[in-house]
Protein backbone atom coordinates (compact mmCIF):
# COMPACT_ATOMS: atom_id res chain seq x y z
CA UNK A 1 0.00 0.00 0.00
CA UNK A 2 1.39 3.45 -0.89
CA UNK A 3 2.49 5.45 2.12
CA UNK A 4 4.44 8.46 3.29
CA UNK A 5 7.04 8.41 6.02
CA UNK A 6 8.01 11.36 8.19
CA UNK A 7 11.24 11.24 10.15
CA UNK A 8 13.73 13.44 11.98
CA UNK A 9 17.18 13.87 10.49
CA UNK A 10 18.72 11.71 13.23
CA UNK A 11 16.86 8.62 11.97
CA UNK A 12 17.24 9.32 8.24
CA UNK A 13 19.80 6.60 7.51
CA UNK A 14 17.93 3.98 9.54
CA UNK A 15 14.63 4.90 7.85
CA UNK A 16 16.21 4.73 4.39
CA UNK A 17 17.63 1.28 5.15
CA UNK A 18 14.47 -0.08 6.77
CA UNK A 19 11.82 1.26 4.37
CA UNK A 20 13.68 1.67 1.03
CA UNK A 21 11.79 4.76 -0.15
CA UNK A 22 11.93 5.72 -3.81
CA UNK A 23 11.67 9.47 -3.11
CA UNK A 24 13.14 11.71 -0.42
CA UNK A 25 12.28 15.26 0.63
CA UNK A 26 14.67 17.18 2.91
CA UNK A 27 13.42 20.36 4.58
CA UNK A 28 16.34 21.91 6.41
CA UNK A 29 17.72 25.38 6.86
CA UNK A 30 19.93 26.25 3.89
CA UNK A 31 23.10 26.20 5.99
CA UNK A 32 22.31 22.69 7.27
CA UNK A 33 21.15 21.10 4.02
CA UNK A 34 22.46 17.57 3.56
CA UNK A 35 23.91 15.94 0.49
CA UNK A 36 21.92 13.17 -1.14
CA UNK A 37 22.60 10.01 0.88
CA UNK A 38 25.07 7.58 -0.68
CA UNK A 39 23.36 5.20 -3.05
CA UNK A 40 20.15 7.24 -3.27
CA UNK A 41 19.32 8.66 -6.72
CA UNK A 42 19.94 12.42 -6.74
CA UNK A 43 16.97 12.99 -9.07
CA UNK A 44 14.64 11.47 -6.47
CA UNK A 45 15.81 13.79 -3.68
CA UNK A 46 14.10 17.16 -3.31
CA UNK A 47 16.03 19.62 -1.14
CA UNK A 48 14.01 22.54 0.22
CA UNK A 49 16.18 25.05 2.10
CA UNK A 50 13.72 26.62 4.54
CA UNK A 51 13.90 27.64 8.17
CA UNK A 52 11.18 26.53 10.55
CA UNK A 53 9.53 29.91 11.04
CA UNK A 54 5.88 30.91 10.76
CA UNK A 55 6.32 34.64 10.29
CA UNK A 56 8.02 35.52 6.99
CA UNK A 57 9.48 38.67 8.58
CA UNK A 58 10.97 36.77 11.53
CA UNK A 59 14.10 35.50 9.85
CA UNK A 60 15.86 34.35 6.74
CA UNK A 61 14.71 31.58 4.38
CA UNK A 62 11.05 31.43 5.45
CA UNK A 63 8.79 28.85 3.81
CA UNK A 64 7.36 30.35 0.61
CA UNK A 65 4.90 29.42 -2.11
CA UNK A 66 7.65 28.23 -4.52
CA UNK A 67 8.68 25.63 -1.92
CA UNK A 68 5.15 24.22 -1.90
CA UNK A 69 4.97 24.31 -5.69
CA UNK A 70 8.22 22.28 -5.84
CA UNK A 71 6.94 19.83 -3.22
CA UNK A 72 3.66 19.30 -5.07
CA UNK A 73 5.36 18.80 -8.45
CA UNK A 74 7.85 16.37 -6.91
CA UNK A 75 5.22 14.37 -5.01
CA UNK A 76 3.00 14.14 -8.08
CA UNK A 77 5.85 12.38 -9.90
CA UNK A 78 5.97 9.76 -7.11
CA UNK A 79 4.15 6.60 -8.24
CA UNK A 80 3.56 5.24 -4.72
CA UNK A 81 5.08 1.80 -5.31
CA UNK A 82 7.72 2.52 -2.67
CA UNK A 83 7.41 5.01 0.20
CA UNK A 84 8.02 8.73 -0.04
CA UNK A 85 10.18 9.84 2.91
CA UNK A 86 9.91 13.41 4.17
CA UNK A 87 12.26 14.64 6.87
CA UNK A 88 13.28 17.83 8.60
CA UNK A 89 15.53 18.46 11.59
CA UNK A 90 13.13 17.16 14.27
CA UNK A 91 10.34 15.48 12.29
CA UNK A 92 7.75 17.69 13.94
CA UNK A 93 6.98 20.86 11.95
CA UNK A 94 8.26 21.30 8.39
CA UNK A 95 8.07 17.61 7.51
CA UNK A 96 4.61 17.19 9.07
CA UNK A 97 3.32 20.23 7.15
CA UNK A 98 4.74 18.72 3.96
CA UNK A 99 3.17 15.31 4.66
CA UNK A 100 -0.15 17.06 5.34
CA UNK A 101 0.21 18.88 2.02
CA UNK A 102 0.92 15.71 0.04
CA UNK A 103 -1.92 13.84 1.76
CA UNK A 104 -4.39 16.67 1.09
CA UNK A 105 -3.29 16.78 -2.54
CA UNK A 106 -3.53 13.00 -3.03
CA UNK A 107 -6.78 12.44 -1.12
CA UNK A 108 -8.61 15.47 -2.51
CA UNK A 109 -10.63 18.39 -1.18
CA UNK A 110 -13.06 18.06 1.69
CA UNK A 111 -10.85 15.74 3.74
CA UNK A 112 -8.66 18.33 5.45
CA UNK A 113 -10.02 17.76 8.97
CA UNK A 114 -9.94 13.97 8.56
CA UNK A 115 -6.30 14.14 7.45
CA UNK A 116 -5.29 16.55 10.23
CA UNK A 117 -6.88 14.29 12.86
CA UNK A 118 -5.24 11.20 11.35
CA UNK A 119 -1.88 12.96 11.61
CA UNK A 120 -2.54 13.73 15.29
CA UNK A 121 -3.56 10.12 15.95
CA UNK A 122 -0.42 8.69 14.33
CA UNK A 123 1.93 11.47 15.45
CA UNK A 124 0.96 13.04 18.79
CA UNK A 125 4.10 15.18 18.48
CA UNK A 126 3.15 16.70 15.10
CA UNK A 127 2.98 20.47 14.92
CA UNK A 128 2.76 21.28 11.19
CA UNK A 129 4.41 24.55 10.22
CA UNK A 130 1.48 26.91 9.68
CA UNK A 131 3.24 29.07 7.11
CA UNK A 132 3.94 26.03 4.91
CA UNK A 133 0.32 24.93 5.37
CA UNK A 134 -0.95 28.41 4.49
CA UNK A 135 1.00 28.31 1.22
CA UNK A 136 -0.24 24.77 0.53
CA UNK A 137 -3.82 25.80 1.21
CA UNK A 138 -3.45 28.57 -1.37
CA UNK A 139 -1.71 26.32 -3.92
CA UNK A 140 -4.40 23.64 -3.61
CA UNK A 141 -7.27 26.15 -3.63
CA UNK A 142 -8.63 24.98 -0.27
CA UNK A 143 -9.88 28.45 0.75
CA UNK A 144 -8.49 28.26 4.28
CA UNK A 145 -9.74 24.75 5.08
CA UNK A 146 -6.26 23.28 5.51
CA UNK A 147 -5.24 25.99 7.95
CA UNK A 148 -8.50 25.74 9.90
CA UNK A 149 -8.22 21.96 10.07
CA UNK A 150 -4.99 22.30 12.03
CA UNK A 151 -7.08 23.63 14.92
CA UNK A 152 -8.94 20.30 15.05
CA UNK A 153 -5.70 18.51 15.88
CA UNK A 154 -5.48 19.87 19.40
CA UNK A 155 -2.19 20.61 21.10
CA UNK A 156 0.84 18.46 20.30
CA UNK A 157 2.79 16.33 22.71
CA UNK A 158 5.85 18.46 23.42
CA UNK A 159 9.03 16.59 22.51
CA UNK A 160 12.47 17.61 21.30
CA UNK A 161 12.33 15.21 18.39
CA UNK A 162 9.67 13.16 16.68
CA UNK A 163 9.81 9.51 15.68
CA UNK A 164 9.50 7.97 12.25
CA UNK A 165 5.80 7.86 11.43
CA UNK A 166 3.92 6.15 8.61
CA UNK A 167 0.92 7.66 6.84
CA UNK A 168 -0.93 5.40 4.37
CA UNK A 169 -2.56 7.00 1.37
CA UNK A 170 -5.69 4.95 2.00
CA UNK A 171 -7.45 4.09 5.21
CA UNK A 172 -6.19 7.01 7.27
Amino acid sequence: MPHLLVAPLSSLNETLATHAPSHLVSLLSPEHMIETPAGFPAGAHLKLGVNDIVDPAAGTAPPARPHIDQLLAFSRDWDGRQPLLIHCWAGISRSMASAYTVLCDRLGPGREIEIARAIRLRAPHAQPNRLLVRHADEALGRQGRMVLALNSMGPPLVVEEGVTTTFPLAGL
